[in-house]
């Protein structure tokens, strides 16, 4: 059922032809940006056919020693890539250059002057703010997701350069010109076809919140015979994830259309937020009333539209990584409108273990100190142990690419998700994203307001009755970002709960990465199961299983 996905890729920005830019006009201004400022340093602009107006923003310069039209210096960032400089950019107007230079602080090259001297690929960017005047008070500065799910890499409207060879001489005082001149085109949103429907609709809720207008929307896959059997209402799945906008995978699988599946409706949803690509699907301080506006506003759209059963006996929760997260989170925090949870590979349910890190009783995010030496915490592994990135290193990744929790990256995300406002309106920090110095005031709130494990555990007298045989997990005992190891406290909390006691199941699959999962024939048969068993008399059983 679930498409398991893995962290979120980096899609390719439509790129053209490699040009040396020549004759620009450059006229640099802003915080910082005098032409007398020391070598090296690159001046970078937009012309006004490609933005007529001035941009807030963040600015950037990829070097990489390769280049091709599908692999350009921007698409090779990230946390094991390419160096990335980048600056913060306000009313930036057409045709004057903002300035990165030596003092700009990249990754993962800290400085301009530690770059060695050589040939290059140069390509600048522009990622473009939205000024959002919030209902809590609060006016931020962040990138409006375009319909492409909050990545700045391909976002709609967003400014780029074709990659520009140079020569690098870190003490050149020549400025190296850059000219971000082409436009990211729209997206285009895939028609329906065949049993395949998608829905798009302007959320009230968070457009009164975010004083800007807020998109959901869901992409519907129905049952095979949907249209011939016109008086049949289904169970609904709703199968939770990072925002996407292909039809659920299921439905290309010669299981979906054989004899015996039973047939059911099956739904993504599409809520990204400022921050992110997905919302993560609850209310939250800094990314607003999303789960109000799902639960109230998306949900009723799509199951007023089609031909749902519309009972919680037969409205099912599924999803990977944060899909994993959000599905389980639905479960718990609306235990009454869901009839149960198969969560594949969740993020974080116990905040002891926020991946490997135990915000609550750890002093530091990145490195563990050992008296007469500091020892790295990973971020990312293999199986097998071998280690793919480190902690500290994806976190400066993500702040290079945007500060106050701007990067649209993955613990950015659980910042806005699960934490406070901070006095200047962005989410206040769980640690120091230089230092990794861990902010314990936070990781209390974090723990009452998103720990789930704490929430079922502390909640269990009330919640247990509603979800005690609803609770399902699933994942990989190596999984590839130790996401296992919150699993098996919550493993651990609910083989002791009575009254009730807790008769769902939670599987560690022995050597396997994320995200791993039961193959979707068995996910569908632990689900009828589960209707079957918790169906009310006289429910209807039988019409929707030809």
């Amino acid at each position: 059922m679930s498409s398991f996905p893995q962290r979120r890729p980096m899609h390719a920005t439509r790129l053209a032809t490699i040009a040396v830019l020549l004759g620009a006009t450059f006229a640099p201004t802003g915080h910082a940006q005098s032409s007398s400022r020391a070598a090296p340093r690159f001046e970078i602009a937009f012309p006004r056919h490609a933005h007529a107006e001035p941009i807030t923003g963040r600015v950037y310069v990829a070097l990489s020693r390769t280049s091709d039209a599908r692999n350009t210096p921007i698409q090779q960032t990230d946390e094991t890539g390419v160096p990335l400089f980048a600056v913060n950019i306000s009313d930036l107007q057409p045709g004057a250059a903002t300035i990165i230079d030596a003092s700009v602080v990249g990754y993962p090259i800290k400085s301009l002057r530690d770059i060695p001297k050589g040939e290059y690929w140069a390509q600048p960017f522009v990622n473009i703010y939205t000024k959002f005047a919030r209902a809590d008070g609060h006016t931020v500065w962040l990138h409006m997701d375009q319909w492409e799910g909050q990545n700045w890499k391909r976002s709609p409207g967003n400014l780029y350069g074709d990659p520009v060879r140079i020569t690098f001489d870190p003490n050149d005082p020549k400025p190296i010109r850059l000219i971000a001149d082409k436009v990211i085109p729209p997206i285009v949103v895939p028609a329906d076809s065949g049993n395949v429907r998608r829905i798009k609709i302007q959320s009230a809720i968070l457009t009164k919140w975010w004083g800007h207008s807020i998109y959901l929307g869901a992409t519907v896959l129905l049952p095979k015979g949907y249209d011939q059997h016109p008086n049949v209402k289904y169970p609904v799945v709703y199968d939770e994830g990072h925002f996407s906008l292909r039809a659920p995978r299921v439905g290309s699988t010669p299981y979906w259309n054989a004899d015996g599946t039973p047939r059911l409706i099956v739904v993504t949803l599409q809520h990204p937020s400022p921050y992110y690509d997905d919302s993560y699907g609850v209310n939250s301080a800094n990314n607003g009333p999303f789960g109000d506006a799902i639960m109230q506003e998306l949900i009723p759209a799509v199951e007023s539209r089609f031909r749902v059963i519309g009972q919680p006996w037969a409205r099912l929760l599924t999803g990977g990584s944060t899909g994993g997260w959000i599905s389980l989170a639905k479960q718990v925090m609306y235990p009454d409108f869901y009839g149960g949870v198969w969560s594949l590979c969740p993020d974080g349910v116990d905040f002891r273990y926020h991946q490997i890190v135990n915000v609550y009783a750890d002093t530091n995010a990145y490195w563990l100190d050992r008296g007469w030496m500091r020892v790295e915490r990973p971020t990312q592994r293999k199986p097998d142990g071998n280690v793919m990135a480190m902690m500290k290193d994806e976190n400066w990744s993500e702040l290079t690419v945007g500060d106050h929790s701007r990067s649209g990256g993955q613990w950015d995300i659980w910042e806005a998700t699960y934490g406070p406002v901070g006095t200047d309106g962005y989410p206040q920090r769980i640690w120091d994203k230089q230092t990794g110095l861990i902010d314990h005031a936070v990781a209390e709130y974090w723990k009452q307001h998103y720990d789930l494990r704490h929430i079922l555990e502390t909640n269990w007298p009330t919640l247990g009755p509603k979800v005690a045989d609803k609770i399902n997990v699933y994942v990989g005992d190596a999984d590839s970002y130790y996401l296992n190891m919150g699993v098996h406290l919550l493993d651990n909390f609910l083989k002791t709960t009575t009254s009730p006691k807790w008769t769902g199941e939670i599987v560690f699959q022995p050597m396997a990465p994320h995200c791993w999962g039961p193959p979707m024939n068995e996910l569908v048969a632990k689900m009828t199961a589960q209707m079957e068993k918790r169906a009310p008399a006289g429910a209807d059983l039988k019409s929707w299983r030809y």
